[in-house]
């Protein structure tokens, strides 16, 4: 693995700082670290990342504010791969600094889930078509007979006893005034190559061990999905998660990085495999025993995205 111009790219800054006697100009932070259009693929935590970099090609490795980007092609496309880290904060960071270091044509993310829907079983592959921040919360007060709530905030869903889930304001590339929302949808024409992809791909049903899901697993194109700053082991949290935003899947970074995504103006889709129930199965939580098929599910699924691409080749 090669290392690509990082040093260079943030030498010449420094060199720039001095000259200038001072902090450089903004625009400065957002010089490119390369100039190749990429596809970002970001995953959150090493064993998800590690299987998508095995397959890379032409690999260089270098970091900016400790985040490693790897460059390289897969499947035929320029992609830079990095880790977002766990966590809603972590990820809309460090997508962020993708975003300025990099020309991000689109932005995949690939990974693990709990699943919310009951229609749906571990191994599966969940592709959202939106994304909402369930956790973005008014915690109430209680008042008698009920719970009291302040009115400059919205309350469009139903609560979960105290926890009431409002929307976020957001600024756009581009944009006018903010806008308050909670849904931020995926890109359509991503969403239209997952259709395509699903139809070519292989799901892994066993672990190495040989545990093996109960049925095939499969993956399911559409409906919401949500994000918060909890790992979700609940069983009566989950059923609220699944009555009040209809939610398929679960997870700690997707809708942030759908929110950054959004404001940038960058197409983004989140592929997401579910290694356990969220707290819905019948012993304690499975995702010791599935992480790795669920990931390496994920992973499949991502190459199958990107040779589904519409414009591949060009």
């Amino acid at each position: 693995m090669a290392a690509f111009g990082f040093r260079a790219f943030v030498g010449g800054l420094a060199v720039a700082v001095l000259a200038a006697g001072g902090p450089p100009a903004p625009a400065a932070a957002h010089e490119r670290a390369d100039e190749a259009r990429r596809t970002a693929v970001v995953s959150a935590f090493p064993p998800e990342m590690s299987i998508l970099k095995s397959a890379l090609d032409e690999a260089e490795v270098g970091s900016v504010n400790g985040v490693e980007f790897t460059l390289g092609s897969l499947e035929g496309r320029d992609v830079v791969l990095f880790l977002s880290g766990i966590s809603v904060v972590n990820a809309a960071m460090t997508v962020q600094l993708a975003l300025d270091r990099f020309d991000v044509e689109r932005i995949v993310f690939s990974g693990i889930a709990g699943g919310v829907d009951p229609s749906l079983n571990i191994g599966d592959v969940v592709i959202a078509d939106r994304w909402g921040q369930y956790f973005e919360l008014l915690l109430a007060r209680e008042v008698e007979g009920g719970w009291g709530k302040p009115p400059f905030f919205e309350y469009p869903f139903a609560n979960f006893g105290m926890m009431f889930t409002r929307s976020v304001t957001v600024r756009r590339s581009g944009g006018g005034e903010p806008e308050t929302r909670f849904w931020f949808p995926v890109d359509e024409s991503l969403l239209a190559a997952a259709r395509t992809a699903a139809s070519d791909v292989a799901l892994g049903r066993c672990t190495p061990d040989d545990t093996c899901l109960r049925q095939p697993p499969r993956v399911v194109v559409g409906g919401p999905g949500v994000s918060g700053s909890a790992f979700v082991d609940n069983a009566a949290f989950r059923e609220h998660t699944f009555e009040t935003f209809g939610a398929r899947v679960l997870d700690m970074e997707s809708a942030a990085v759908a929110h950054v995504a959004y404001a940038n103006g960058v197409p983004f889709l989140a592929v997401r495999s579910l290694s356990d129930l969220a707290g819905g199965g019948p012993g304690e939580n499975e995702i010791g025993v599935f992480f790795g098929l669920a990931a390496d599910n994920a992973a499949a699924v991502v190459r199958a995205l990107l040779r589904a691409l519409p414009d591949q080749g060009r």
